[in-house]
């Protein structure tokens, strides 16, 4: 790769990063919720999730989702079904139940396998990097498979960058959001809304 496909490859997957998404409101609702350290684990979840992701476009499993609408639908399905679950849960939070949150949180643990499910269950995660990294291999590459790896983690490892940044400031404003139930309580509704939207969405988006 030249300077240029590079510079072109960081700043177009920083666009692609930042642009709000499932990933990103999973990342915020856990911060608040319960701290920087628990939206970082998240990140790194979801990251872990891109890395999976990259060793399904560069298999090549990607052109079989792509071709079985039958496969497509499946995986798109568990992805859905997975943010409506995680969205109703959210919903389901009372102001009298915060307590009991804080006394038992989430280990850093779950809330990483949470953050590598999401990701992972989302076929058009696939579908996007089967797309969107060849576009950075040169038509005479020796190793095109290999370049589509490393593409791929550099990729995975950005995101963790800047979402694991959005998780760490999100996770400042917790305490106060903490010592105010209804406040913590709206942002829980607020997020779980969104993952349950997102979820029926997915549900009903076609393969581009």
């Amino acid at each position: 790769m030249s300077e240029t496909q590079i510079v072109l490859f960081l700043l177009t997957s920083l666009l692609v990063i930042v642009t709000p998404g499932q990933d990103m409101i999973l990342v915020m609702s856990r911060s608040l919720a319960q701290g920087s350290s628990a939206g970082m684990a998240t990140a790194g979840g979801i990251s872990l999730g891109l890395v999976g992701h990259t060793a399904l476009a560069a298999l090549g499993l990607g052109s079989i989702l792509m071709a079985s609408a039958t496969l497509f639908l499946v995986l798109k399905l568990v992805g859905a079904a997975y943010l409506v679950y995680l969205g109703v849960r959210l919903l389901r939070t009372r102001a009298a139940a915060l307590d009991l949150l804080e006394a038992r949180p989430s280990s850093l643990a779950r809330l990483f396998a949470e953050g590598a499910l999401s990701n992972l269950s989302n076929p058009k995660v696939t579908i996007f990097y089967l797309a969107f990294l060849p576009q950075f291999v040169p038509g005479d590459a020796e190793h095109p498979t290999l370049l589509i790896s490393g593409l791929g983690v550099a990729f995975s490892l950005l995101t963790f960058l800047v979402k694991g940044l959005v998780g760490y400031f999100a996770g400042a404003l917790s305490a106060w959001l903490r010592a105010r139930p209804r406040a913590l309580t709206g942002v829980y509704r607020t997020s779980g809304a969104m993952m349950v939207g997102m979820g029926v969405k997915l549900a009903f988006e076609r393969r581009a």
